[in-house]
């Protein structure tokens, strides 16, 4: 598998250039504002995420720089319905939330652990996201099936293992230039084998391996 090496801004223009978004007029168009929280902006949120990673022992969430590449992924997308499968405490749905609250959209995140689901609900609230972030307790091979509707961002950061069985399960859903992204794809990829060689040879995806902070994310884009 080869590991391509590209920049998040490069990432986020070619994304931006096959969105609907990208069809506004440039010279009229004003410079965006960026996005507070309703619980005290940019700065509240900062201390969540401080407090998170200083708390987690068992380095379950992402890195500040994934959490900072799925939010511009988000954003230059234009994604409005946005899918978690395994918040753990919360860092990287609030990621991602900062950057549905701009598009307008909405993310589900799902945790199957009920101490970290907890931590996760009361992450959000913290951060004050959960007016854009519903937080769901439980299998999300159970909840999944139960969600309305379909997903045009999908964040898979579950049990490695598992990930192919995801994978089937989502991917109907995931709209036509939809993105499925999921992590760990590099220093866990012996784990995730089947699902890499679904993603890399399924011919309605184009797949490329990005590592932002080392651990890897696969993003793919369904045509």
């Amino acid at each position: 598998m080869r590991i391509e090496s590209c920049g998040v801004l490069v990432v986020a223009a070619v994304l931006a250039l096959t969105s609907p978004s990208a069809a506004v007029n440039q010279s009229s168009a004003k410079p965006a504002q960026p996005a507070r929280s309703k619980g005290g902006g940019d700065a509240a949120i900062a201390k969540v995420l401080a407090d998170i990673k200083a708390k987690d022992t068992g380095q379950l969430s992402i890195s500040e720089e994934d959490g900072r590449f799925l939010r511009v992924m988000i954003a230059s997308k234009g994604a409005k319905r946005g899918l978690e499968i395994g918040g753990a405490s919360g860092y990287s749905a609030i990621w991602m939330g900062q950057a549905m609250r701009m598009t307008g959209g909405r993310l589900t995140t799902i945790e199957f652990d009920p101490v970290r689901s907890k931590q996760l609900a009361d992450n959000i609230k913290r951060a004050a996201l959960t007016d854009v972030v519903e937080v769901i307790s439980g299998d999300a091979f159970e909840h999944i099936p139960k969600l309305q509707g379909t997903f045009d961002f999908v964040f898979l950061d579950a049990w490695k293992k598992d990930y192919k069985r995801f994978f089937d399960l989502v991917f109907p859903r995931l709209d036509a230039r939809g993105l499925f992204l999921a992590h760990n794809v590099v220093n866990k990829r012996s784990e995730m084998g089947d699902f890499l060689d679904v993603i890399q040879r399924n011919p309605s995806l184009w797949t490329s391996i990005v590592a932002p902070s080392g651990e890897g994310i696969s993003l793919s884009w369904k045509r």
